[in-house]
Formats: structure tokens, C-alpha cells, sequence
């Protein structure tokens, strides 16, 4: 399998499938299969181990907060050591993690379990980026990083499928168990084919030398300031999605009186949508701009969590929740792209490591806070409605400052 970036004339569905981002969805989709089963499987656990909806929510701060804090240590490692151990790393530590979930028997170890699983699987995002744009020509690479993104989708829309399925017949620790095996088995493939192919040795040859000087440079009429505000502000709307999703499965059980494994299987929906929405996204990327898809999807994002308080169970929720699924999908890994277009080769995985680590770490942080705003619902107020109106007015909060500023900026050119 040859990894160098492909001829010019290969683009659209003959880009996934004719170069290594076919290998990398693959290991995109290990990584996150195990680390996919914690949301879908939150009834599950909440109810084994009488949780209250703030404990819930620390169920997803362990494992997001220290997700997020290795992002930074990983980014600087993979710039010195090499993509292929960090995501290699990734997938197997994940997937020995998700082991250690299956045997915890109290909601403490279930708690340092999950700080492990964080820890030890933040190399992969930092590292595989930059990878399959380096594999990728500048023309395809928004639409690369999309393809990409469908392996992650993937994985969370079959987790809540599987893991729900196995949690119902013999329960949730042996959906953990069953799903970490073969992913131990992947981890160690991938290893193997990367090692025979040369592929780290290649890829950051091509990133580093040549090519790489005419094609891969920042583009310098980015500031820093810019790429640190964009930053911010794809933290404050992930982070405010993500404590969405958190949630969403308990939404369906106690707000409709959902089956727990159906709740589980719906949140698929908002997966599903990433398979076709985030190559979606990139190619309207590398068509008519970044920055243009980042903001109209974003200001998509506030109306839609709002719209959840209104709609009645059946296929109102159903549209909803692919219609957020979309969202985030088109948006995440364009975000990827314009961060890592207009960042020099050599710190690409350090600043992704960044923008990873404020993405998941505020949405770490949000996810109890929104618990605590569902246990503490003031009287007259029904549960889910007054946390999701907080969520969604400071979602479009965000969206509309920042078009502002972007169009500001614009408009002066700068």
C-alpha cells in the first residue's frame, strides 16, 4: 500500500478508497469505539449504580477531562517522536481501558478507570491530522480530513447499537468487555502495516522536505491572534454540543420514557449523520472557504438544541437529532483543516493538541455543570427544557460574536 499523497486527478469517493485514508478511518473508528460506549450506556450505569444526574455527568468529565489534558503533552510528543507509536498507543491503551471499565465494581474505580482511558488515548487526535494532510494534495485536504471523520462517526454510531444490545442481555460492563478485544487486536495490525509500508518515515519526509516547503506553509496573512480566537471559539460550541450529547440518552429515557436500549440506539442518529456530513462539510470547504461552512453550521447549532424542547417523540426528535449530528460533523474536522492549513509543519500536532485539549476540557467542565443545572431545575421549570435554553442561547451567543468579528475583519481586510 503506497502512502505518498495521491495523483491530482484522484478526488471525491476515489480519494477514500485509493490512498491510506481509507487506513486511517479504519484507525479512526478503533480509537473511538470504546470511548463511543459511555453516553449511549449512561442509563445503564446510572441505574446499576444510583447515580444522581451530576454523578452521571462525572461519568463524562472523567474520561473528557483527562482526554482533553493529554492533548497537549501528546501534540509535543508526536512532533518529536512520531505519529506511529502515539496512535498506535491510542488504540491499544484505549482499548486495555476499556477492560479496566468492565471489571470496576464501584462508581469510584469506574471514575479512575476512565482517567486512564483518557490519558492514555490522547495521542491519536494530535497525531492523525496532520498525517492525512500530508498524504492528502492542498486542493483535497478539507475533504480528506471529512473522510476521515467518517471512521469516528462510525464507531459512535455502532457503539450505542452494540453496546446497547450487549448491556440489555448481560449488561453494560460486558459491552465494554466484548468491543475492547478485537480493537487490542487492530491496534497491534496497524502497528505492523504502518511499520512494513515505512509509513511515519514517508509521510514525514514528504511533510518536511520539498513538497511540503511549496505546498505546506501557513498561509501568512493568518494571525496568531486569529487562529488563537478561532480556537476559542470552537471551544465554547463544541463544549456546549458535547454537553448535549452527554445527556441525550437520559433525555430519551426520563423526558419520553424511552427504553433504555432504544435511547441508546437513537443517539446512532446523530452519528450516522457524520458518516455522509463530514466529507460533506470538507468538500463545501475546499470549494467555498472554511471559515464560510465553520459559521453557517454554527449558527445551525443553537436553533436546533432549542427545537429539542419543543418536539414531541417520533420523527421530530429523530430529524433533530441528525440534524445536530450534522452539525457537528461538518464542522469538526474543517476546523481541523484551518487550523492546520494555517499552522506551521513542524508545531501542527502541538496547536491541534491545543485546540483539542480547550475543545475537551470545556466540554468536560460544561457536562456536570448542565447535570447540575438538570438537579437543580428551579420550580415552574421543566428539567430538560431550562438547561437546554441556557445551552442553546449561548451557543448562538457565540456563533453570531464571532460572524461579527469575522466579518469585521473582513471588511478591513485583514
Amino acid at each position: 500500500m503506497d502512502i505518498k499523497a495521491p495523483a491530482a486527478e484522484r478526488s471525491g469517493i476515489r480519494l477514500f478508497f485509493s490512498s491510506s485514508i481509507l487506513l486511517f478511518a479504519i484507525a479512526h473508528f478503533a480509537h473511538h469505539l470504546i470511548n463511543a460506549l459511555h453516553t449511549p450506556l449512561l442509563p445503564f450505569i446510572r441505574d446499576d449504580l444510583q447515580l444522581n444526574y451530576t454523578q452521571a455527568g462525572f461519568i463524562i468529565s472523567a474520561f473528557s477531562l483527562s482526554y482533553g489534558l493529554a492533548q497537549l503533552p501528546s501534540g509535543w510528543l508526536t512532533d518529536h517522536i512520531g505519529p506511529r507509536i502515539m496512535i498506535t498507543v491510542s488504540i491499544v491503551g484505549v482499548a486495555v481501558a476499556g477492560v479496566m471499565v468492565g471489571l470496576s465494581s464501584t462508581y469510584i474505580t469506574l471514575l479512575i478507570a476512565l482517567i486512564f482511558m483518557g490519558i492514555i488515548g490522547g495521542g491519536y487526535h494530535p497525531s492523525a491530522p496532520p498525517l492525512v494532510m500530508a498524504a492528502t494534495e492542498p486542493r483535497n485536504r478539507s475533504k480528506a480530513l471529512g473522510f476521515h471523520m467518517i471512521g469516528g462517526s462510525a464507531s459512535h454510531f455502532v457503539a450505542p447499537v452494540l453496546g446497547g444490545a450487549i448491556a440489555t442481555y448481560w449488561g453494560w460492563r460486558y459491552s465494554y468487555f466484548s468491543l475492547a478485544i478485537p480493537m487490542v487486536i487492530f491496534g497491534v495490525i496497524f502497528f505492523i502495516v504502518l511499520g512494513r509500508q515505512n509509513a511515519a518515515n514517508v509521510i514525514n519526509s514528504a511533510a518536511h522536505h520539498g513538497e511540503a516547503r511549496a505546498t505546506d506553509a501557513a498561509d501568512p496573512s493568518i494571525s496568531t491572534g486569529q487562529i488563537v480566537s478561532f480556537i476559542a471559539f470552537s471551544t465554547v460550541v463544541h463544549a456546549l454540543s458535547t454537553t448535549i450529547t452527554s445527556f441525550m440518552t437520559l433525555y430519551l429515557v426520563d423526558r419520553f420514557g424511552v427504553e433504555k436500549l432504544t435511547a441508546a440506539q437513537l443517539l446512532s442518529l446523530i452519528y450516522l449523520a457524520g458518516v455522509w456530513s463530514g466529507p460533506l462539510g470538507g468538500y463545501l470547504a475546499d470549494r467555498f472557504g472554511q471559515l464560510q461552512v465553520i459559521l453557517l453550521v454554527s449558527l445551525f447549532a443553537g436553533p436546533i438544541v432549542y427545537l429539542l424542547n419543543l418536539a414531541s417523540y417520533g420523527f421530530a426528535v429523530y430529524a433533530l437529532l441528525i440534524a445536530l449530528g450534522m452539525v457537528g460533523s461538518m464542522r469538526s474536522p474543517v476546523s481541523e483543516g484551518y487550523i492546520a492549513s494555517n499552522t506551521p509543519v513542524k508545531r501542527r500536532s502541538t496547536i491541534l493538541g491545543f485546540y483539542y485539549f480547550g475543545n475537551m476540557e470545556s466540554g468536560a467542565l460544561l457536562t456536570p455543570f448542565v447535570g447540575y443545572l438538570l438537579d437543580h431545575t428551579p420550580e415552574g421549570y421543566s428539567k430538560f427544557p431550562f438547561a437546554f435554553t441556557i445551552v442553546a442561547v449561548a451557543m448562538t451567543v457565540a456563533s453570531i460574536i464571532f460572524l461579527i468579528s469575522f466579518w469585521a475583519k473582513r471588511e478591513k481586510g485583514v
